[in-house]
């Protein structure tokens, strides 16, 4: 079973940055497909980030996008998420998804939480004024 570690969240200033890591168990991370997540109180989880594993790129929610930036480390298993600008709609629980299962080549909606078999935690953000 893959397990997801996420670290760096925390108390941030509007307009300030904080930069969030997942970590990631298993052999094959490089066939991961890698996301995250948010979700605020009374709100439903809310696409963040995440690459495609067919052919790596990178996609953004339309609220983060230009301020977010989601990038990996292969060698260490990790995927970060990289927030700048932020402000105060960004306060959330963040989540680390990966999408294991299946074929590699197989389509999938990229934004969308149930295409994600592994989930990590969750690590509080919270965006002061």
């Amino acid at each position: 079973q893959v397990q997801l570690v996420e670290s760096g969240g925390g108390l941030g200033q509007a307009g300030g940055s904080l930069r969030l890591s997942c970590t990631a168990s298993g052999r094959t991370f490089t066939k991961y497909g890698m996301g995250w997540f948010r979700q605020a109180p009374g709100k439903e989880r809310e696409f963040v980030a995440a690459f495609d594993r067919r052919d790596g790129a990178s996609y953004y929610g339309a609220s983060v996008k230009d301020r977010f930036t989601i990038s990996k480390d292969n060698a260490r298993n990790t995927v970060y998420l990289q927030m700048n600008s932020l402000n105060l709609e960004d306060t959330a629980v963040y989540y680390c998804a990966a999408k294991i299962g299946g074929a590699i080549g197989t389509y999938y909606t990229i934004s969308v939480a149930d295409e994600y078999d592994h989930w990590g935690q969750g690590t509080q953000v919270t965006v002061s004024s």
